[in-house]
């Protein structure tokens, strides 16, 4: 029933490369534009055209934001469980969040279907497992620095126009400028953490805009939290033990499981339905700087000049992605 190769072969193409799936959807819309010429159907306004292009840059922005408020509650509660015992909490409260909500069909999908799901489910549980593991050894600030440039590559790699190439180049810069030139201090077992939370990163993106693209809503995503979650477990019961069970920290992991994946998560799920996987990678660029916004407003940490220029850089580089985007769209 859900064999997609039965319904239409550029559909497989757009699951290989993400960024024919604006192409595919810019196709049809040229269509709909040529029949409704023919009968007389009104053009859609130029200002919902402005809205449908926005509404995927506000979702990437919001899972952002939300992340961000995540880790603020996930810092309070790395003592009391453990960084391994933290991401057990968070990845099997979000499982248990999105099956009541999402209650997926596992029934009528394809092989490919299921190893997608898999492959997403290893992807986040490897990045979250990782990313957990770096702040164990070296500051937020550097291991998001670090992990970013995860999606960087992947949006230097599956780029097929030099201006994005630019856009990833500048954002590099920014990310690397927000590090504070510290690098070479760093334990190296937790920047290596760091550079794997990333690859797993880059993973998670392309497995995510393809489970978007083969489960309906977020059924694929509720799929692969429970993966993640299985195969987080041990590792987390190993760490902490009974300490999981203790009512405080069970409330504060079903906060840090809304916040840091159930909520964003899903916007990003939502986004990738309507950006390109190269487009939606340099946006991720801003978790940096938007982890640097919340550590001023609410930890009251001061931004250097540096810092300040390491924002700019990385707000323009996505910025850039983004209109680019947007005329690449036009010129077609």
């Amino acid at each position: 029933m859900n064999d997609h190769r039965s319904a239409a072969e550029p559909a497989a193409a757009a699951v290989a490369v993400p960024e024919a799936v604006p192409a595919l959807e810019s196709a049809g819309a040229d269509v709909g534009v040529q029949e409704g010429a023919g009968t007389g159907a009104p053009a859609a306004p130029a200002g919902a055209g402005r809205r449908a292009a926005l509404t995927p840059i506000v979702l990437v922005v919001a899972g952002g934001l939300s992340v961000q408020f995540g880790s603020a509650v996930a810092a309070l509660l790395m003592p009391k469980a453990g960084a391994l015992g933290v991401v057990t909490l968070r990845l099997a409260a979000a499982a248990l969040i999105l099956l009541v909500i999402c209650r997926p069909k596992l029934r009528g999908h394809s092989r490919a279907d299921w190893g997608t799901v898999l492959a997403f489910g290893v992807a986040m549980g490897g990045m979250n497992t990782l990313f957990y593991q770096a702040l164990d050894r070296i500051p937020l600030g550097i291991a998001v620095t670090l992990e970013v440039l995860g999606p960087l590559a992947l949006s230097v790699f599956v780029s097929r126009r030099l201006i994005n190439l630019v856009w990833a180049g500048l954002a590099l810069v920014g990310v690397v400028l927000l590090g504070g030139g510290g690098f070479d201090r760093l334990d190296p077992v937790g920047a290596a953490y760091a550079l794997g939370a990333g690859a797993m990163w880059a993973a998670y993106i392309v497995f995510s805009a393809r489970t978007g693209r083969r489960f309906p809503q977020a059924d694929g995503l509720a799929l692969a939290m429970v993966v993640a979650a299985v195969l987080s477990l041990p590792l987390g019961v190993m760490e902490s033990g009974a300490k999981l069970a203790v009512p405080s920290t069970l409330a504060l992991g079903a906060a840090v499981a809304v916040l840091s994946s159930v909520l964003p998560y899903t916007l990003e799920l939502m986004a990738l339905r309507r950006l390109p996987a190269s487009t939606f990678a340099v946006m991720m660029s801003l978790e940096p700087a938007i982890a640097a916004g919340a550590g001023f407003l609410i930890l009251d940490q001061a931004l250097s000049t540096t810092d300040a220029l390491a924002i700019a850089l990385v707000i323009g580089a996505s910025v850039g992605a983004v209109r680019s985007r947007a005329g690449g769209r036009r010129e077609g």
